[in-house]
């Protein structure tokens, strides 16, 4: 019974062991691609990496930073958003500077009252409180002179009558009503005179002193609200309703470093790419005006021809997408940059990457050749 069992299960070994070899050996078709791999459209080509940006006179995206430092209290537009030049963004939070540039209105109101008063000047009720003034001291002194010649004649009628202290009291008191009287004139001309012109200087000084404060303040006051510069499109909102901001920026929690408040791109039917040309093929690239490149979007097999734009002037070093560097030399890049027009129901976002393939036209000479020619030019001059 032993036996039958062993040579059940060695036959189910061998025929589980062939079924087995069968199905290993059977060969599957290999699954499509995706998308085609990536190859060079051109002949002789540069290839190059670039970055979506908006299509403006500086060919990238508007950074936007406060002038300001506070917390955001008011987010007044969303990503993605349609705005015209000069359109609130973001309102900062001004309760300390608010009320700074309302006391220095209000003395500089009060400084430009004081100078207008001074220049109304003189005014009729003071001019007649004045003038009421003179006649007082006039009447004062026709009394007083009229005392002193009474005393005056009875005293020369007879010495006994009036004593001698007596005569020159009044005599004294004609004198001190005639300065009164001079001093009542004296100040009537000058209330009628008006306003001293140094006086007048030195507050229309004033007034403009306390002007130019109210205006700086004021101004500094319109920098907590942060505007768009141009008419566009809000691409990134980097801040929320509490959080602090500052001419740095915000700082990014992921990243560790500062991020513009607001980016800002343009709401232009083109986009712009700008690669960046690694210097050992800057010498490749073809005459400006014979530039031909396209772009690929990057997991697609979706090619477009791009328009070129300019060549920044300056070689930069080489962008890192993290602060961790692997190179141990330090790698430069030529930024290009170009112009394109999305295709029909292709989307593209500004920061995007795409691969870019720049056609060199221009065939390479032999060293030697290079060298030799050089020698024949002889030096530079």
């Amino acid at each position: 019974m032993s036996r039958k069992v062993l040579f059940l299960l060695s036959a189910l070994g061998l025929l589980a062991g062939l079924v087995s070899a069968y199905a290993f050996s059977r060969k599957k078709p290999p699954l499509q691609p995706a998308f085609s791999p990536v190859s060079n459209p051109f002949p002789k080509g540069i290839y190059s990496i670039g970055i979506v940006e908006s299509d403006l006179t500086n060919g990238a995206n508007i950074n936007l930073y406060p002038e300001v430092a506070g917390p955001a209290i008011q987010l007044l537009v969303s990503e993605g958003q349609h705005v015209t030049a000069g359109a609130p963004l973001i309102q900062i939070d001004d309760s300390v500077q608010r009320p700074t540039v309302d006391q220095l209105q209000a003395q500089s109101e009060a400084a430009l009252a004081t100078l207008e008063q001074l220049k109304a000047q003189p005014r009729k009720e003071t001019l007649d409180v004045a003038q009421a003034q003179v006649e007082s001291a006039e009447a004062g002194l026709k009394l007083a002179q009229d005392q002193y010649q009474k005393k005056k004649n009875a005293y020369a009628m007879d010495p006994g009558a009036v004593s001698k202290e007596d005569l020159d009291t009044a005599q004294n008191t004609v004198g001190q009503a005639r300065a009164n009287l001079e001093v009542a004139r004296k100040q009537y001309e000058l209330l009628k005179a008006g306003a001293w012109e140094y006086d007048v200087r030195t507050q229309e000084h004033q007034v403009e002193a306390l002007r130019k404060q109210y205006l700086s303040a004021a101004a500094l006051l319109s920098k907590y609200l942060v505007r768009a510069p141009i008419d566009g499109i809000v691409l990134s909102i980097n801040v929320g309703v509490g959080g602090y901001i500052s001419p740095q920026g915000v700082y990014d929690t992921y990243t560790k470093g500062s991020t513009p408040v607001v980016v800002m791109g343009s709401t232009q039917a083109t986009l712009a790419v700008r690669c960046y040309v690694d210097e050992i093929l800057v010498h490749r690239l073809p005459r400006t005006a014979a530039m031909k490149a396209v772009l690929r979007v990057r997991g697609t097999d979706v090619t477009m021809p791009m328009e070129y734009v300019r060549t920044t002037p300056y070689v930069l070093p080489k962008i890192e997408l993290s602060d961790q560097r692997s190179e141990r030399v330090d790698v430069r890049v030529l930024p290009v940059i170009f112009r394109f027009a999305p295709l029909k129901g292709v989307t593209l976002f500004p920061g995007q990457l795409v691969d870019v393939y720049i056609e060199d036209e221009v065939a390479e000479a032999p060293p030697s050749a290079k060298t030799s020619a050089a020698f024949r030019e002889g030096p530079l001059k």
